[in-house]
Parts: C-alpha cells; structure tokens; sequence
C-alpha cells in the first residue's frame, strides 16, 4: 500500500508501492489529484491549480532537501497507462475513462545515478508492464527522514509561495 505524505486541497503526495528508481538516483513520488480522474481536463479549474501547486511544491521540497538531487532535476511525468495494459487486472481490454487514473510522478533525476536506465542527460527508459516489478526490484524508495523533510518543506512552500493551507 501507498504510503501518504500530505493530504490538502491539490490532492495527495505519496510514497509508491513500488519506486520506478532508487532513491539513491533521485527519488520517486506520486502527486494524486484532489479527487479520481482519468484525464486532467476532469478537474475543475480551481482542482487543477490547486494540484498544479502542489505539484511545484513537492518538487521544489525534493530540490531542497535531497542531497542527492544537487545540481539535479525533478521529470514529471503524467500517468495512468499501465492500468490500461491487457495484462493489468482485470486482465483483458479496458476503456480508459474506467480504468485509469490519472496521477503525476515526479522523478528525481541526479547527475550522478549510477542505474543505467536513469542516466543523466538522458531519457529515462522504462520497462514494458509486464517486466515492470522485476526492473523495479532493486531499487528503494525514500526513506522515512527524506519524506518527513520533504512532506514538511512542501507545507511550508504551499503556505508561503501559494497561500494554500495544510491541516
């Protein structure tokens, strides 16, 4: 199960199941929306800025308190689609508009990772889904100090950069 960081009006900040990098190579976290959608052009004006903010301000919380992101970058990368996969349950076609999901990874990207698949100045390299858990077998997820520090950086970041308020 996903573990949960910050909860507020742009959604949520977790922790994945399963990182799509090492968190030695920059880290890997999920921004949900406020509420399931499968596409963004879902979300109501007001929902969409909201999460565009919260977005900003976990990367900006992952720049600043990750080592091993100095002189890095944060990619982000809109998901959902392995949900749509014939091998996902439940296995067989799907329509979009009842599978997916729509959430934001944001992937730290360090000029020093050494997997080959995040090499720096380069295009990450994903598996297909049916390899996906034994690509991503190896690699760690933040551990408990990163995300206290990130989770708390971001509040602080939404309430002074974006007026918005966390309980």
């Amino acid at each position: 199960m996903a573990t949960i960081l910050i909860t507020c009006s742009g959604g949520t900040v977790m922790l994945p199941d399963m990182p799509l990098l090492d968190r030695l190579d920059g880290g890997h976290l999920w921004v949900n929306p406020p509420r399931e959608v499968w596409e963004r052009m879902e979300l109501t004006p007001l929902e969409l800025t909201h999460w565009s903010f919260l977005i900003a301000a976990t990367a900006q919380a992952m720049m600043q308190e990750l080592p091993q992101l100095r002189n890095g970058c944060i990619n982000y990368w809109e998901a959902g689609n392995w949900a749509l996969n014939d091998a996902a349950e439940p296995v067989g076609s799907k329509v979009p508009m009842q599978f997916r999901k729509v959430h934001m990874h944001l992937l730290g990207r360090s000029p020093v990772a050494r997997h080959p698949d995040w090499g720096w100045g380069e295009s990450p390299r994903f598996p297909d889904f049916v390899g996906a858990k034994q690509w991503a077998a190896d690699f760690t997820l933040l551990n408990d100090d990163e995300c206290t520090r990130i989770a708390a950086s971001t509040i602080k970041c939404l309430r002074e950069k974006y007026a918005i308020s966390v309980d």
